[in-house]
């Protein structure tokens, strides 16, 4: 019998999706439109605010660059799904409800997790109290602030990755008064093909940024960080870009998570522990035949609407089909004029093609604005958001 037919048209069939980031607003479109016409289901999207967070911009937020005010409830506009402004505070899986800044209480019957990562200032004595972060639009507000405060001075930003190549060659960029310091455990690029790294490289260094590899901050103080081995470097700005964490809230619900707090799913995006639960993005441990995805967009959105299309056959009493995935790309922004585009294969190795200055620039931000058409046409045809790379065999679980 389907979910339908048992829920009638006295009860509505709740489906709550927590986090409005690029995952939880494809859940949210995706599966709004499909059940549309239906009177028994009811869809609700909680977020802490209604401006959407284009993490994917932040580096340019944190440099005083004016982006776009993008609104979540403008987004859902003509779905049918509900907004809900608040703090989730916690999850209650056994009695399936959500609390909302503690103070109002919002039962489910099915739940899409997808309350993303922050970065982890927990990791290292000091961060948290002085180092700047891209965890928010608000964060790099401030961080943006102080920048256009100082006339001189020193910017260290922790950690190699791409949110640090990002953040370093933006700010280097904007604000050539300032010596720009990128440090982490990897050279930048780590993962590229030496032409592409080597492109990479050479930007950071037209830029003026002096990269340090091979060294692990240990401490960040008011004035700068300490260094393994008992080296310090000043700095008037210290920005953290070291790794990230997720919210303790699935773990505290009693949810199966990994090591790093993620929810463990199935093939289906469905909690191990809790099958009316669904994880996706980065709130997600989702094995697949290359191992376990790490969090980017590009993964993020289908992990959204696999999941609305996965509830809305449960909703139709058909069985779940299992998510395949395989990375195709890891853009890299290197300023507003040059940029660099590695192309991969579906386990996210890299291959030997790569795109470099101003034709990496217009894909780079093909990309980062492809989410909006995206979602505009899941509204009118949902079917057109269920095209992604599925990996071929690099994606396949081992029998």
């Amino acid at each position: 019998m389907s979910a339908r037919q048992e829920t009638g048209t006295t009860t509505a069939h709740r489906v709550v999706i927590l986090g409005a980031g690029y995952a939880g607003l494809a859940a949210a479109i995706q599966l709004a439109a499909r059940v549309k016409r239906r009177e028994d289901v009811q869809v609700t999207l909680v977020n802490a605010q209604e401006r959407f967070t284009e993490r994917m911009r932040l580096h340019m937020t944190a440099t005083g660059q004016r982006l776009a005010e993008l609104s979540v409830p403008e987004l859902l506009e003509g779905t049918g799904a509900q907004f809900v402004r608040g703090w989730v505070t916690a999850v209650d899986a056994d009695a399936k409800t959500v609390r909302i800044d503690d103070d109002r209480v919002l039962p489910y019957d099915t739940l899409v997790y997808g309350l993303g990562g922050v970065a982890d200032t927990s990791a290292v004595p000091g961060a948290e109290d002085h180092a700047y972060t891209l965890s928010s639009a608000q964060d790099a507000e401030l961080l943006a602030d102080r920048l256009a405060r100082l006339d001189s001075g020193t910017v260290v930003v922790a950690g190699s990755g791409l949110t640090g190549i990002e953040s370093a060659a933006e700010i280097a960029e904007r604000h050539p008064e300032l010596n720009v310091v990128l440090l982490g455990r990897q050279e930048p690029g780590a993962a590229m093909t030496p032409k592409a790294k080597a492109y990479l490289h050479a930007a950071l260094h037209r830029l003026g940024v002096q990269v340090r590899a091979g060294v692990e901050v240990v401490k960040v103080l008011p004035d700068g960080v300490e260094l393994a081995g008992g080296e310090s470097i000043a700095a008037d700005v210290v920005q953290w870009t070291g790794g990230t964490r997720i919210s303790p809230l699935a773990a505290a619900a009693g949810l199966a998570v990994d090591e790093r707090g993620r929810i463990v799913t199935d093939a289906m995006l469905r909690s191990v522990s809790h099958p009316e639960v669904y994880a996706i993005g980065d709130a997600a441990a989702i094995r697949q035949g290359y191992g376990v995805m790490h969090g980017t967009c590009q993964g993020g959105m289908p992990t959204g609407v696999h999941a609305a299309l996965s509830i809305d056959r449960v909703l139709e009493g058909r069985q779940p089909k299992p998510f395949r995935f395989g990375y195709y790309h890891t853009p890299v922004s290197l300023g507003r004029g040059d940029a660099v585009v590695q192309f991969t294969r579906p386990d996210d190795s890299p291959r030997r093609f790569c795109l470099t200055g101003r034709m990496a620039v217009r894909y780079k931000e093909t990309v980062t604005a492809s989410p909006w058409p995206t979602y505009g046409r899941m509204k009118k045809m949902p079917a057109s958001g269920a095209f992604w790379p599925r990996g071929g065999r690099f994606t396949r679980e081992a029998k």
